[in-house]
């Protein structure tokens, strides 16, 4: 016969795991709120945004932590982590989708993003799918399609519709935002910094965050590089620059901040 001692630390044991264990609908209603899915959105349209919300609000797999329509603002939510999957559009305020894409393949352990977009540049998807995103899903299809997208990424895998990788993108121009063409125009011009902050309008840290995008673009080390390679293309000396196509963007001028990128 097992000694008194066992038989009641055998059942203390079995006590402590029915302690431990859900009970009843409010143990299941617990768990299954601790696997939710948490998601952050982006989007420039205030319309988007709320439909997101109640997308996601009606479905028990997700939860929204967070709805942006900055594209800096959102990085900034990134970078403390406290969502895994993000919905993002494919032209933010302040920053596109590839500078999003760009500035989160730096980041350590950060959010798959899944771009919701209703572009129609056919390269959005074989461009997000080069810049490290997990999927991509157009406006047009049914809200449904985007919340299995999201099922999936959580789970691991990565959502494209068909991509074409021959046609994908490598002309580093055709990357550059109406913004970069001028300030690659501007820095080929030989302005410092600050000259580039007051033509621009913004600030120094924000003219060096765009440079380091501008360098990862034009896959060049520094400043210097850059102006190597603005000179080659305006000469139509760099292969597939063009024939020098203008850096300058229609209808820009030095000292008006450039809005539309």
């Amino acid at each position: 016969m097992a000694p008194t001692s066992s038989i009641r630390a055998a059942n203390d044991h079995k006590d402590g795991l029915r302690a431990a264990r859900p009970n009843g609908a409010d143990g299941a209603q617990a768990m299954a709120e601790a696997e939710r899915i948490d998601v952050a959105v982006a989007d420039k349209s205030p319309l988007i945004l709320a439909g997101l919300d109640k997308l996601l609000s009606d479905d028990r797999r997700f939860n929204l932590v967070a709805k942006l329509t900055d594209g800096e603002e959102f990085l900034e939510a990134a970078r403390q982590q406290k969502f895994t999957i993000a919905v993002i559009g494919w032209q933010l305020p302040t920053l596109h989708a590839r500078d999003v894409l760009r500035a989160l393949s730096r980041q350590v352990a950060a959010p798959k993003i899944v771009v919701y977009s209703g572009t129609n540049d056919p390269a959005a998807p074989a461009e997000t799918l080069q810049l490290g995103g997990a999927g991509f899903v157009s406006k047009r299809a049914p809200p449904e399609r985007l919340l299995d997208v999201l099922a999936a990424v959580a789970a691991g895998d990565m959502v494209f519709p068909f991509v074409d990788i021959r046609k994908m993108r490598s002309d580093p121009l055709e990357n550059l935002t109406l913004r970069e063409r001028s300030l690659l125009s501007a820095l080929g011009s030989g302005h410092t910094n600050s000259q580039l902050a007051k033509d621009f309008g913004v600030s120094i840290n924000t003219i060096k965050f765009h440079l380091r995008n501008l360098f990862e673009k034009l896959e060049v080390r520094n400043r210097a590089q850059a102006i190597a390679l603005f000179l080659e293309m305006k000469h139509g000396a760099y292969p597939g620059g063009g024939g020098g196509r203008s850096m300058e963007p229609a209808g820009a001028s030095r000292g008006r901040r450039n809005r539309s990128d």
